[in-house]
């Protein structure tokens, strides 16, 4: 087997360690000395291959294990950048939602941010920065003056989403939703569907008012 093939594997292994140590540790107990443990590496490798903590922790927030990646996010239909924006808006959030109740993980390091921020939290907020611009480009495409009305909507929009799968650790219901139940988060998708659909509309070009039937 060929050299970079195995880096290869010895990176895969020391990101799949961060998420373990993380979920076992939180980020009180994580360190270099953690992860090259449950990696059953030598910690020279981390460094020779990430450049330290940081940089790891960058390079798996960016990874998909911990967030969604957005190619990921339109994998499944990669003609979404090509509807309208309300359906590109209610496919976006269909997959997002799905991809957060698939990460676990991911909900409890959210939770561990609103107590205790620091040096490395702040590294994963940094890539979900970056991850929030991408989403705008995408969502934007060829309407992007449309997106600048409801940039504060999508922005509340997904810290709802994110808000709600948090309760759902501890508490299972708000309001009429049930948030353990497929049912529940099917009518949210659907609400936020028929919010894209009433909200996001071209204006009629200057001159070509609709007029209303007799």
């Amino acid at each position: 087997m060929s050299q970079p093939r195995n880096r290869e594997q010895t990176e895969q292994r020391i990101l799949a360690a961060v998420g373990e140590v993380l979920a076992r540790e939180g980020f009180t107990g994580i360190g270099v000395n953690a992860i090259a443990k449950q990696a059953g590496v030598d910690k020279v490798l981390i460094y020779r291959y990430f450049g330290g903590l940081p940089a790891l922790l960058a390079v798996w927030g960016r990874s998909g294990q911990f967030w969604p990646r957005v190619e990921d996010l339109i994998a499944e239909q990669p003609d979404v950048l090509t509807l309208p924006p309300p359906e590109r808006l209610t496919r976006f959030f269909s997959h997002f939602i799905d991809a957060l109740r698939r990460r676990p993980l991911t909900l409890e390091v959210l939770a561990a941010e609103l107590v205790a921020r620091n040096e490395l939290t702040a590294v994963l907020e940094e890539e979900r920065e970056r991850w929030g611009q991408a989403v705008a480009t995408l969502l934007g495409g060829d309407d992007a003056a449309l997106w600048q009305d409801h940039i504060g909507a999508t922005t509340v929009l997904i810290a709802g989403v994110q808000y709600l799968l948090l309760r759902a650790r501890k508490i299972r219901r708000f309001g009429a939703y049930d948030l353990h139940s497929d049912a529940s988060w099917d009518a949210l998708k659907a609400s936020i569907a028929a919010y894209a659909q009433a909200t996001l509309v071209r204006p009629e070009p200057a001159g070509h008012a609709r007029q209303d039937k007799p």
